[in-house]
């Protein structure tokens, strides 16, 4: 257990654990939904998934939509690669950068799962349908995560290829 403790980065703490844990508590004290795990051991590994899913919507349509607004621009991935070579610090801000878009989706998912709920209360298909909903938008929310990390990896390549 203790090294399973050592490898959980503060990446991993700020961006998937907290939100799941924000996330369930929110949600179980403002909708008919229970989130919150008696068992410690088993709360973490949902709480992770939960927060896993919050940063996943950050990273498809919080992002994309800033992008589209023009609230937010970013430099090219090539350009980020070599300034974080030559900048540590650079690291440090684009992990805290994320877990604020990872804040912007927590924020969002509880206010969509809010009106859900109370959509929900009155339309009885919404709420036999709810597990349908769930795993159909779940495997496209982590099709289309797998896309965009596949994504990034040929990119990485590709800006490393002159160096091997």
């Amino acid at each position: 257990m203790k090294e399973l403790l050592d490898k959980i980065s503060t990446y991993n703490i700020f961006n998937f654990l907290l939100p799941g844990v924000i996330f369930s508590v929110f949600a179980t004290k403002l909708t008919t939904y229970d989130f919150i795990q008696e068992d410690l051991l088993s709360g973490a590994f949902v709480y992770y998934f939960i927060g896993l899913v919050i940063s996943r919507i950050g990273s498809l349509i919080i992002e994309p939509s800033l992008k589209k607004a023009r609230i937010i621009s970013f430099s090219s991935y090539e350009n980020f690669l070599r300034a974080s070579m030559n900048d540590p610090k650079l690291a440090v801000l684009s992990e805290t950068n994320n877990m604020y878009r990872t804040i912007c989706a927590l924020l969002l998912c509880i206010a969509v799962l809010f009106f859900y709920d109370k959509v929900a209360q009155s339309i009885e298909i919404l709420k036999t349908a709810t597990p349908v909903v769930c795993v159909v938008g779940l495997l496209a929310l982590f099709l289309f995560s797998y896309r965009k990390q596949t994504f990034y990896i040929q990119k990485r390549v590709s800006a490393n290829k002159d160096e091997i």
